[in-house]
């Protein structure tokens, strides 16, 4: 009968039994680890996601450390059902509407948010973050100036006849 031999990256030259051994040992090790990081991440706690208020306050927070220009926060409530809030703000130029939007996202994810999604941060004209409560417009002020979404949703709702 035949036995193979095959070289582990160690250097060892590792015979039947013994590499199946190392390769139980090592499968085991590596689903310890798997459990550890399980326990220790935010996300895997129930109810670990902070409440739309406190999401809010994280990104008006971190808007005010980027230095962004002329932030207007809408409350929605009542009026759709897209989010609770929406924030509109503009930053000076494409980097730093950029950097803006990545520290952002960054805050969020740190507090556990998840599911934040960003569109428009290639060009950095405009940029969107949904953190799904809480909507964030980053513009640049030429670009603010011509959609106007402050005048669309902070208009009252007309009552119903």
């Amino acid at each position: 009968m035949t036995r193979y031999v095959r070289k582990h990256s160690g250097g060892k030259v590792i015979r039947g039994a013994a590499r199946k051994k190392r390769k139980k040992k090592e499968k085991e090790a590596l689903q310890s680890q798997r459990v550890a990081v399980a326990r220790k991440s935010p996300a895997a706690v129930v109810g670990a996601r902070p409440s739309p208020e406190e999401v809010l306050k994280i990104i008006l927070a971190r808007l005010e450390d980027q230095k962004a220009a002329e932030t207007t926060r809408i409350d929605l409530k009542g009026k759709t059902t897209i989010a609770d809030y929406m924030v509109v703000t503009c930053g000076r130029s494409h980097r730093h509407v950029g950097a803006i939007a990545e520290n952002v996202v960054e805050a969020l994810e740190k507090r556990g948010v998840s599911g934040v999604r960003v569109e428009g941060l290639p060009h950095c004209d405009w940029v969107l973050i949904d953190a799904s409560d809480v909507i964030v417009h980053v513009f640049r002020p030429e670009v603010r100036e011509f959609y106007n979404l402050e005048k669309m949703w902070a208009r009252a709702r007309p009552a119903k006849a």
